[in-house]
C-alpha cells in the first residue's frame, strides 16, 4: 500500500487488479476535537455540518461523486447487500436519507464506491469477478461469517485490509477467544486478539489467496487514525472504500508509519 495525500487528505491505498481500495486517515477535515478533523461518521457527537463538509472534501481529494457511494447502517453482524445502482437518496452525500442494516457492500459497476466506517474494526475490500466489496469486520462480523459471505458473492480472489486495532492493544474476553479457536494457535497471545490474522486465516479459507494488509494499528497511531477503544467511545470515524476502473491522481508520496 501507498500513502496519498491531496489538497490535505491523507489516505493510504492498495491497487488490486481492476480496482482501488483507500482506507483514509483522520487528517484533512474540519472537524474540532475529539473528532478532528476528518470525521466522516455522522453518528457521533460530531456537529454534522462539519461531517458532511469532511465527507465533501474526501470525495474531491479521491475523485468520486458522493452520491454514488453506498453505505449502509452498520450493526456488528454478517449482511452484506448488492448494489446494482446508487443509493437514492444518497445517504451518504445527504445525511440522515434512509439507511440499510449491512456492514458489507457488493457492487458490480463502475463508478459506485462501496464505505464502511471504521474505529478499529477492519475495512476490508474484496474483488473477483463477481464484482467488489467493501467490509466492516469487528470481531463480531467476523465470527458471523462476513468474510465467508463477501468472498461468495464476488469470487473473491484478492483482498486488502486496512488499518484496524492491533493485537497490541486488542484485550478480549472469553467469548470472543472462543469465537475463533476453530482457526488455532496463533490468533491470540492470551487474550490479545490478532484481528488482522483472524481476518487473513478466514480470507484463506474462503481461497482468497492474495492479501494486502496495512499492518497498522488505529489505537497505537492517535495521529492518524480515530480508535473507539483507545478514546472511550467518544471519537470520530475513519473508512474504507474501493472502486472498479480506477483513475490516477497527482499525489504526494509519503513514508508509511512503523507496523503494529
Amino acid at each position: 500500500m501507498d500513502w496519498r495525500e491531496r489538497n490535505g487528505v491523507r489516505w493510504l491505498e492498495a491497487k488490486m487488479h481492476g480496482a482501488h481500495a483507500a482506507f483514509t486517515t483522520r487528517l484533512g477535515g474540519v472537524s474540532e476535537p475529539p473528532f478532528d478533523s476528518l470525521n466522516l461518521g455522522v453518528l457521533t457527537d460530531d456537529d454534522e455540518r462539519a461531517v458532511r463538509e469532511n465527507r465533501r472534501r474526501l470525495a474531491a481529494a479521491l475523485g468520486i461523486d458522493p452520491s454514488q457511494v453506498p453505505i449502509g447502517l452498520q450493526v456488528h453482524g454478517g449482511e452484506v447487500i448488492r448494489h446494482e445502482r446508487p443509493q437514492s437518496p444518497s445517504p451518504f452525500a445527504e445525511p440522515g436519507s434512509p439507511l440499510p442494516e449491512a456492514d458489507g457492500h457488493v457492487v458490480t459497476a463502475p463508478g459506485l464506491t462501496p464505505l464502511v466506517f471504521v474505529a478499529d474494526c477492519l475495512p476490508i475490500a474484496l474483488l473477483g469477478p463477481r464484482g467488489l466489496a467493501l467490509l466492516h469486520c469487528g470481531w463480531r462480523p467476523l465470527a458471523a461469517g462476513i468474510i465467508a459471505k463477501g468472498s461468495v458473492m464476488t469470487g473473491a480472489t484478492e483482498a486488502a485490509i486496512g488499518p484496524g486495532i492491533g493485537p497490541c492493544c486488542y484485550e478480549v474476553g472469553d467469548e470472543v477467544l472462543a469465537a475463533f479457536e476453530g482457526l488455532g494457535e496463533g490468533v491470540a497471545d492470551g487474550r490479545m486478539l490478532d484481528l488482522a490474522e483472524v481476518a487473513r486465516r478466514l480470507l484463506a479459507a474462503a481461497g482468497v489467496d492474495k492479501v494486502e494488509s496495512a499492518g497498522l494499528c488505529t489505537s497505537c497511531e492517535s495521529e492518524l487514525f480515530f480508535s473507539h477503544r483507545r478514546d472511550a467511545g467518544k471519537t470520530g470515524r475513519q473508512a474504507g472504500l474501493a472502486w472498479l476502473n480506477p483513475i490516477e491522481f497527482p499525489t504526494a508520496e509519503m513514508p508509511l508509519p512503523r507496523a503494529a
